[in-house]
């Protein structure tokens, strides 16, 4: 999951971000509101993590001018704001979820997991293309009934590939979700995670489109 956090307290935030990318996730790190703003029109993310008390711009305002330019993308608001008021106007604004500091994070995981679920039309944590299924949650993988071992990052791009099964995905996409604003993969890591997926699951399960990228298939 590439997750995008707007965060302006620097612990709270370095921690937080760092245990999610210990668990696998590709974190993006911000700490101004008017930046902020303006990070969906450039980029996208899975889900967002939005602190209500930011400089530069409100946590508020900056929600409701990405509901206004329709974006989507699921929006878990932390805050350490306790009144109800808040709670109300963010989710009246387009919130899907609201915490108030301090979580736990795999809660906070769990609360995540649930809202791409909903935007995506999933019921469960599981995402499958015929024998080959996932689970977001015990970040397991079977082929039939055999559980494949995967590295964390090639667990994150057959997540991409399953999350839209027999869809392209392009090289760039799944480079983001891989990398997110980090430092830039070495020009043909996408092409050696790409070989050792087909390794472990099947070489047939995962199609090349010349030109476009790549998608899974049963």
């Amino acid at each position: 999951m590439r997750i995008l956090v707007v965060e302006d307290d620097e612990i709270l935030g370095d921690g937080l971000c760092e245990g999610l990318r210990q668990d696998g996730h590709t974190v993006d790190w911000l700490n101004d509101g008017r930046v902020a703003e303006q990070a969906l029109a450039t980029d996208t993310f899975d889900t967002i993590v939005l602190d209500l008390s930011l400089p530069g711009r409100s946590g508020l305002d900056i929600l409701a001018s990405w509901r206004r330019s329709q974006h989507l993308t699921p929006v878990l608001v932390l805050t350490a704001r306790e009144g109800t008021r808040d709670c109300i106007a963010a989710l009246d604004l387009g919130a899907d979820d609201y915490v108030v500091k301090p979580v736990d994070l795999a809660e906070l995981e769990a609360r995540l997991r649930a809202l791409l679920r909903r935007a995506n039309g999933h019921a469960d944590n599981r995402l499958s293309c015929g024998t080959l299924v996932l689970d977001r949650a015990d970040q397991m993988v079977w082929c039939g009934d055999e559980a494949v071992d995967l590295s964390a990052y090639e667990f994150v791009v057959l997540e991409a590939l399953l999350e839209r099964p027999g869809r392209v995905v392009s090289q760039g996409q799944l480079e983001s979700c891989l990398y997110g604003w980090g430092d830039g993969p070495e020009s043909n890591s996408l092409h050696v995670l790409i070989h050792k997926l087909r390794s472990h699951i099947g070489a047939s399960r995962i199609e090349t489109v010349r030109g476009l990228g790549y998608r899974v298939v049963p």
